[in-house]
């Protein structure tokens, strides 16, 4: 391979880019998971990561991708047998049905199509049909990273409320922590679930689950077999800011650096920094041409957007194409959206320059694959940044 002068663009929806001042809060040596300094660190983290989740209760850390910390939310609250209503918003919330179904539960899909977020009143209204109560719990994904939409928590809570139902309420964060507002405590969450390689800027390798009163008080009476993902251990032994086996150590020193970063620039200025980002990639997308996969706006994702492509194109050429000739990576197609459409990531450490950079690769290699291209979404973006910029300074 030839060399490519400059820096890749790696603007798929996670891993996302790492940057440097994590990348050098990883590069220390190794020490003792068992001695003081260790433990130092660890408590450290295990307080401040809680904010970001928005909750005053535990955050358990696993060495995990989110699938692990998918697996840690079910086989500590339930039992073999238990049945779960989750709803279709996308390949990931399917993901979950899945490992659900293998564990033992029995998980009801509400079906969905995969353009809109997870419906309130049909979960209100399916668990108002289930009189015995043996819907155990609701998993909801937050932001479905497979097509750009996020899903109404505070509204599903309510509708469980409404409903009168005890079900667990458990939700995905894998795609939003980090980068869209999120509240475990506020909006009465049992169990949120979190990944450590989009939003909090780290590499993959650490999984969540923070973990509210009422899951806690599950988990004593769930059935499910359980061993390295028993919260039990975990909370006992970080109470003095330890772990039960080899925790991942250095990425520790990343997460802790992380926050830190969050914590600086403010969480409400992330979110916010996350949401201008992605009106300007919608603005972006409709002065293209382009379809934007999610269809409500109440819904749209700060995380990253999926675009369509027009009849007769396909999304994985194009991103051929603009891998080839920029060097730039956008997300692929999942499961029933592969070869339809692309996802553009702009979530973690971004910022304005690096938003157009990535804006005028794609059209770039709109204009380069022939795909129709009504005009220039660099411009509409530059013209949106721009007067947002001279806004803020009045």
């Amino acid at each position: 391979m030839s060399y490519q002068a400059g820096r890749h663009f790696l603007q798929i929806p996670g891993p996302t880019n790492v940057p440097d001042r994590i990348l050098r809060a990883m590069d220390y040596p190794t020490i003792d998971h068992r001695g003081p300094t260790f433990g130092a660190i660890a408590r450290e983290v295990l307080a401040e990561i809680r904010p970001v989740f928005g909750t005053a209760g535990p955050v358990v850390i696993y060495p995990s991708s989110g699938t692990g910390a998918w697996e840690g939310a079910l086989v500590n609250t339930l039992s073999p047998g238990d049945a779960v209503l989750m709803s279709e918003t996308g390949h990931f919330a399917t993901l979950w049905y899945d490992l659900a179904r293998r564990l033992g539960l029995e998980p009801e899909l509400l079906p969905g199509d995969w353009r809109s977020g997870a419906d309130p009143d049909r979960i209100e209204a399916r668990l108002r049909e289930d009189s015995a109560h043996r819907i155990k719990a609701v998993a909801v994904v937050h932001n479905e990273t497979s097509t750009g939409v996020t899903s109404r928590i505070a509204e599903v809570r309510r509708a469980i409320d409404r409903a009168g139902h005890p079900a667990l309420f458990l939700v995905d964060t894998i795609s939003s922590l980090g980068s869209i507002d999120y509240r475990h405590d506020e909006w009465g969450v049992d169990v949120t679930v979190g990944g450590s390689q989009k939003g909090l800027m780290l590499p993959p390798g650490l999984g969540f689950n923070a973990i509210g009163e009422k899951a806690l008080a599950a988990s004593k009476q769930a059935g499910m077999v359980r061993s390295y993902w028993d919260w039990g251990p975990m909370l006992e032994s970080n109470r003095t800011g330890y772990f039960p086996f080899t925790p991942a150590t250095n990425l520790l020193y990343g997460l802790r650096e992380a926050i830190r970063m969050l914590n600086e620039e403010g969480l409400a200025n992330v979110f916010a920094r996350h949401a201008r980002h992605a009106e300007a990639t919608r603005r972006a997308a409709r002065a293209w041409g382009l379809e934007i996969q999610c269809t409500n706006q109440a819904e749209y994702s700060g995380s990253l957007t999926a675009l369509r492509m027009p009849e007769g194109h396909s999304a994985d050429e194009l991103r051929k194409v603009i891998l080839d000739r920029f060097d730039l990576s956008l997300g692929n197609g999942l499961g029933k959206l592969a070869g339809r459409v692309f996802r553009i990531g702009h979530l973690g450490d971004f910022n304005d320059l690096m938003l157009t950079g990535t804006l005028s690769g794609v059209e770039m290699g709109l204009r380069v694959a022939n795909v129709p291209c009504a005009g220039s979404g660099v411009q509409a973006a530059l013209d949106y940044l721009g007067g947002v910029a001279a806004a803020s300074s009045r």
